[in-house]
Formats: structure tokens, C-alpha cells, sequence
């Protein structure tokens, strides 16, 4: 019988260091996407597959992360008194109740590997997500809701998957695919970020994992992979070593890569596009500006 996923993993420890000078006092995590910071995006689609127990992987410098999931009383009584129902629901949807969220501190920066296993107490005997917040899915049924009822028939292990071009392959975990389902692909090998000839495919790991609890065993081990790191795809990859079932899900849904500036800037594009208050008015504003821009052309 296959246990429920309940408790996942946000790996949020990184520096952020490409978003200088703004992570000096930001922790990347809370820079917005329209008006909900990366975190609530990854928050959203981890309520709806069914998380319950919440767990953050951070560093110093991150209280304003923890901060933003706590009460805010001052805030929410100057609502009331102008009677601002909308705003105090608004504010109440970003609260989380006592006890969900804990909080591990990684103390020094050995890769997402080595972050997740940080968490292993907090795991015990169960499966559980991980949930990159950088990976920001637009989709009609949240990505990670698809993978957990994949995995009601699965069982293993599972990590999304998306097809990048060949040449950017490189960036990635990459699946060596033994069988191929269509949605769904059962997993021979992966490589972390392979030289371009030497990739297997072009199916890329993201920011979505469903993992047996054996994974930690794995992590036990700390060996140091790509860029010598204690790489999470190794601990997976090990699972095959040992017989275990690994699968590859091409979820539904358009990702976006907001560890990077123009990957932040396009979802800003696209969410702000499919909010029904904004999309006339930036719409619009996007249409003058190309055609600005085709006319000094």
C-alpha cells in the first residue's frame, strides 16, 4: 500500500547572487511575481496536491522568508478599521497555521543534495515532495497535484520532466529513458549536466520531485558529484542501482526559470497577461511598445 504525500521540501538557502544587488536584503524567494512573491507560487501548488507538513531548508539572512508566513495583527486590524474585506482575505491566504512550517538551517552551501538531506528528521519513514521555488509552472491543474496522482499508480520515484533543446541539456539532470509512456517515462538512468554529446536525451529533470524515503539513505553517503556537490539526481540515480522504480512525468503546463533574469522577467509577462485586471491595461502597453519598436526598425 502507498502512503500519501504529505510533507515537502523547499530548498531555500540559495544566496541569490544573480539578483544582486536586490537579494543584499531580499531573500530571492520573496522577490514577486506580479503582486505574490516566488514562495507563494511554490506554497499554492503544494496545498493542492495535498501537503499538509511544510518544510524550509534555509540560511542567514532568510527571516523575512520566515517572517512573511507568520500573523501580521497591525496589518490585518488597519484592514478592518477601512473595512478592506478583499485585502484582509488576501492576507489571511498567505498565513499558515502553527506547527506547519519548520525550519532547517543548511549551514554551509554543499548542493541540493546536501539540502534536502538536511531535512531527513523531519522526513522519518515517508515519501515526500521536493518543490524548487525558482521552477514557477503555469499550468490548469498545478504540476505537482499531476505528479501525485501519477504516483497513486506508480509507486518509486518520481521527478518532472520537460524536453529543452539539445544544446541546453547541459544545464540540467538528464533522463537516460528505458521505457516510453508518452506522459509518463520509466527512468533507466540520469545523468547530472552532461557534456553536450555525452546527454542521453533531451529530457530534462525540473523542480518537482516525489521521493521514496530511501533517497536519504542515499544522501547518507554525501558523495560529491557535479561541480562537487552532493548532487540530488546522484541519490536518485542510486535508486536505480538498487532495483527501485524511478519515473520521468512530462507535466501539463509551461515552466519558468525565475533563478534567471529573463526567466523572471517572462513570467512576469505572462502571469501579469492572465491576471483579467491587468491583461487590457499591460496588454495593451506590450502591443504599443513592439510596435515602437518595429517602427524605428
Amino acid at each position: 500500500m502507498k502512503r500519501r504525500v504529505t510533507k515537502a521540501i523547499f530548498p531555500v538557502a540559495g544566496l541569490g547572487t544573480r539578483f544582486l544587488p536586490a537579494t543584499k536584503s531580499v531573500p530571492k524567494e520573496i522577490m514577486t511575481l506580479v503582486d505574490r512573491p516566488l514562495i507563494q507560487y511554490a506554497i499554492d501548488e503544494a496545498r493542492a496536491a495535498g501537503i499538509k507538513e511544510f518544510i524550509f531548508v534555509t540560511s542567514r539572512g532568510k527571516s523575512a522568508l520566515e517572517d512573511y508566513f507568520d500573523m501580521a495583527p497591525h496589518l490585518e486590524s488597519e484592514l478592518r478599521k477601512k473595512d478592506k474585506t478583499e485585502l484582509l482575505d488576501v492576507l489571511k491566504s498567505t498565513n499558515m497555521d502553527s506547527g506547519a512550517i519548520a525550519y532547517i538551517r543548511q549551514q554551509r552551501a554543499l548542493g541540493l543534495g546536501h539540502a534536502v538531506w538536511c531535512a531527513r528528521r523531519l522526513v522519518h519513514n515517508e515519501p515526500f515532495a521536493v518543490i524548487l521555488p525558482d521552477d514557477v509552472i503555469a499550468a490548469e491543474k498545478p504540476c505537482l497535484q499531476q505528479m501525485v496522482e501519477a504516483y497513486e499508480e506508480t509507486g518509486g520515484s518520481m521527478v518532472a520532466a520537460m524536453e529543452v533543446p539539445a544544446d541546453k541539456a547541459s544545464s540540467y539532470g538528464v533522463i537516460d529513458i528505458k521505457e516510453d509512456f508518452g506522459s509518463m517515462v520509466s527512468v533507466k538512468g540520469l545523468v547530472e549536466k552532461p557534456k553536450p554529446e555525452e546527454a542521453p536525451s533531451n529530457l530534462a529533470v525540473i523542480g518537482r520531485y516525489i521521493l521514496s524515503p530511501k533517497i536519504m539513505q542515499n544522501l547518507n553517503k554525501m558523495k560529491t558529484g557535479s561541480g562537487g556537490e552532493v548532487q540530488l539526481t546522484d541519490a536518485i540515480d542510486a535508486e536505480l542501482q538498487n532495483d527501485r522504480d524511478v519515473f520521468g512525468f512530462r507535466f501539463r503546463g509551461q515552466r519558468f526559470d525565475c533563478g534567471s533574469k529573463a526567466g523572471f522577467l517572462q513570467a512576469t509577462v505572462a502571469f501579469g497577461l492572465a491576471r483579467e485586471e491587468l491583461k487590457e491595461e499591460f496588454g495593451g502597453y506590450l502591443n504599443e511598445l513592439m510596435s515602437m519598436r518595429q517602427a524605428a526598425q
